[in-house]
């Protein structure tokens, strides 16, 4: 058993997105092995957003874990919260925002295609 050390950094307007996230990566390159372009938290204060951006090469998957949000599929929007897991295919846009009053917490998964 291996124990990681995280990494995190803040980011501003991120994808175009409104104000500040914070993104912990859970694992480094060498444990994800060229396999996967990342594995980290994300979390988007209220009123916060990670803007519409596209997938070519890879797709990603968001795991909600705490908070509402206003999800982007596409231009397709749609309210999630706590337990909604979703998936962005390779070569589709998508977008998440803070609409609640509390921080949205998710673990967001990028795959190599």
């Amino acid at each position: 058993m291996a124990l990681i050390e995280s990494n995190t950094i803040k980011a501003m307007n991120k994808a175009g997105g409104k104000g500040e996230i914070t993104i912990t990566h859970l694992l480094t390159p060498a444990e994800l092995d060229g396999k996967c372009l990342m594995f980290a938290m994300v979390t988007i204060p209220p009123g916060a957003s990670l803007g519409v951006h596209p997938h070519n090469g890879n797709t990603e998957t968001y795991h909600i874990l705490q908070g509402e949000a206003l999800y982007n599929d596409n231009g397709n929007e749609i309210k999630i919260g706590a337990g909604t897991t979703t998936f962005c295919p390779n070569g589709e846009v998508h977008g998440i925002e803070n609409i609640g009053q509390d921080d949205l917490i998710f673990v967001a998964l990028i795959i190599k295609k």
